[in-house]
C-alpha cells in the first residue's frame, strides 16, 4: 500500500507540472526538452501535448490510488491487471531511452536536458517502473 501511494503522489505531482505548463508556467519546461548539441530542442511540444501527458499521468496516479485499497472501485479485474504491468513498462522503456537524447542509453549527454536526464529524469522513471513492478508482485 506504501508503494502505491508514493506512486500516486509523484504520478500526480508530474502530472500537475504539465497541467502548470498548459497554463502558461515556465517552471522546469526548457529543462526537460531534449536539445542537439547546437541547443535546438527536439521537441517543440504544444500545450495539447502537455496536456494529455498531465491527463495521462494523473490518470496513472490515480490508477495507483486504486490499487492501494484506499478507495474503493468498480473497474474490471482485467485494466487494474494489465494496466499493473503496462504503465510500469512504459516507465522503464521511457530511463532506457531512444538511444539518442533521451534515457540511460541516449548519446547526446553533454547538454542541459542531457544531464538532467541522467542525473534525475531517467532514474526517476526507472524507479517508477521498479515500484510499479514491485506492487504487481505484491498483490
Amino acid at each position: 500500500m506504501i508503494l502505491s501511494v508514493l506512486l500516486s503522489i509523484i504520478l500526480i505531482g508530474l502530472g500537475f507540472i504539465h497541467f502548470n505548463w498548459v497554463i502558461g508556467g515556465k517552471f522546469g519546461f526548457v529543462e526537460s526538452l531534449p536539445t542537439k548539441e547546437s541547443g535546438e530542442r527536439v521537441l517543440n511540444p504544444k500545450k495539447i501535448d502537455s496536456a494529455i501527458v498531465g491527463i495521462g499521468l494523473t490518470v496513472f496516479g490515480i490508477f495507483y490510488i486504486f490499487k492501494s485499497g484506499l478507495i474503493a472501485y468498480n473497474l474490471p479485474e482485467w485494466i487494474m491487471k494489465y494496466g499493473g504491468w503496462i504503465i510500469p513498462l512504459l516507465f522503464i522503456l521511457r530511463a532506457i531511452g531512444e538511444f539518442k537524447y533521451v534515457g540511460f542509453f541516449k548519446s547526446v549527454k553533454k547538454t542541459d536536458f542531457g544531464k538532467l536526464d541522467t542525473k534525475f529524469f531517467s532514474p526517476l522513471c526507472l524507479v517508477i517502473g521498479i515500484f510499479g513492478i514491485l506492487i504487481q508482485l505484491i498483490k
